[in-house]
């Protein structure tokens, strides 16, 4: 692996925050809120920033909001962490057009989730990844069937990882066995011969055994509210100090799990305005959070040593 390759391997490891897209109470996006979760994610240590995915809402961000929100996080992290900018879409034109976004825009790199809804066949998401690596920004996948309709399997997960330009994938499929077929069978491969492709999990509750099983780190939900703690989590198990990692790990897993007690991102922004960050309602058709759901929720989240407001 030559030093460029090292370089660009390492930028994408360790914790990386799937970024909420605060909202005011009329519906508006609030930008002013959003620097202000920028730097405290900075402040407070995480590896690396996901703007524009799933947790972000971005299938009811328009355009423009989107643009808006991505300058300013750019603007604020000035170069100091690696930023992946959500650029999925279902049709591959569309697609092609928010990677050339983020690339333009000078993110680091592009996530692109399988495509939804449309449900495509093997040849058609090759084509689909092959003209999202052709813009010239390193891209990651985004595997979640639970949103897609569809998985990607460790044989199509090779062919799109010999695509150049893909660089690793976001795994969140829920299934540990294939998480772990694709790290032996692609990144440790890939790795050994000079070709590294990056493998984070996709959920919380998986990072321990993503990377004691050889992954790189996580694409986390609940570092909105605890970064330093995902980052420290992160860090252990990376340097393969398990002790340390297990600790964590059993600390903040009932949060992983109570977070997405309902639809995400609608349980993390509850916890965030409870503890005093700016994050508001979810937009339709996204309600509020279950009368059921919040006594748990709270309960959760007081365990991690917050006050919380009412």
């Amino acid at each position: 692996m030559n030093q460029s390759q090292q370089e660009l391997y390492q930028r994408f490891r360790g914790a990386f925050t799937a970024l909420i897209t605060p909202m005011k109470e009329n519906g508006d996006v609030d930008f002013e809120g959003w620097r202000k979760l920028v730097k405290f994610q900075i402040d407070e240590g995480i590896n690396g920033l996901v703007p524009m995915g799933t947790t972000g809402e971005t299938p009811t961000l328009d355009d423009d909001e989107e643009e808006k929100l991505i300058r300013i996080a750019l603007e604020e992290i000035r170069g100091r962490v690696p930023v992946i900018i959500g650029a999925g879409s279902n049709s591959t034109k569309h697609m092609v057009g928010y990677v050339k976004r983020a690339k333009d825009l000078g993110a680091d790199a592009a996530l692109v989730v399988t495509p939804y809804y449309n449900k495509p066949n093997d040849s058609g998401l090759i084509k689909h990844f092959e003209a999202a690596a052709a813009v010239g920004i390193p891209v990651v996948i985004y595997n979640i069937a639970g949103r897609t309709g569809k998985n990607i399997p460790v044989q199509l997960m090779k062919k799109l990882a010999e695509i150049p330009g893909i660089i690793g994938v976001k795994e969140a499929s829920g299934d540990i066995t294939q998480m772990g077929d694709i790290i032996r069978e692609i990144a440790l491969p890939g790795k050994a011969a000079g070709k590294p492709f990056t493998v984070l999990s996709g959920d919380d509750s998986f990072t321990l055994p993503l990377i004691a099983l050889g992954g790189d780190g996580v694409v986390s939900v609940i570092s909105n509210l605890i970064p330093k703690k995902i980052a420290a989590l992160t860090k252990a198990c990376l340097e393969g100090n398990f002790e340390e990692g297990r600790k964590l790990h059993y600390e903040l897993l009932p949060f992983a799990k109570t977070a997405f007690i309902e639809t995400n991102p609608v349980p993390i922004k509850a916890a965030m305005n409870w503890a005093g960050l700016p994050a508001g309602p979810a937009r339709l058709p996204l309600g509020p959070l279950a009368s059921g759901s919040v006594a748990p929720l709270r309960t959760v989240v007081e365990g991690l040593g917050f006050t919380l407001k009412e």
